[in-house]
C-alpha cells in the first residue's frame, strides 16, 4: 500500500492499467473526454509492475485494473468510474480534484 500512496500522491488524478486492457483503454478516453490529464501506470510496463498489482489485489480488487484514484481516494475499477459518470459525479469529482476547470 505505502508503494501506491507514493504513486498517488499529489496528482489529482492516476490509473492503473494494463496496455493491453480494452476496459482501461475506455476509461483513460472517457476521463481524458473531460479534459482531464491523467496519470498513467500501465503495469505491464514498469519494473514494479507485479507489486503494485498484487498492492491493488491487497485493496479488494479481484481484477487489478483498471484501478482509479481521483483526488487521491480510490474510486475503483470501470465498473464504479462508469457508474459515477451515469449519475453525473464523475465530472464534480474531477473538479473537486483539480483535474478539469470550469
Amino acid at each position: 500500500m505505502d508503494v501506491l500512496n507514493v504513486m498517488i500522491q499529489e496528482k489529482p488524478v492516476v490509473i492503473f492499467s494494463k496496455s493491453s486492457c480494452c476496459m482501461s483503454h475506455s476509461i483513460k478516453s472517457l476521463i481524458r473526454g473531460f479534459g482531464a490529464n491523467p496519470t498513467v501506470y500501465e503495469l505491464d510496463r514498469i519494473p514494479n509492475g507485479q507489486q503494485i498489482e498484487r498492492a491493488l489485489v491487497q485493496l479488494g480488487f479481484g481484477q487489478s485494473v483498471p484501478a482509479v484514484f481521483i483526488g487521491q481516494r480510490l474510486v475503483g475499477n470501470e465498473r464504479q468510474v462508469m457508474s459515477l459518470h451515469v449519475q453525473n459525479q464523475l465530472v464534480p469529482l474531477l473538479i473537486q480534484a483539480g483535474a478539469i476547470w470550469i
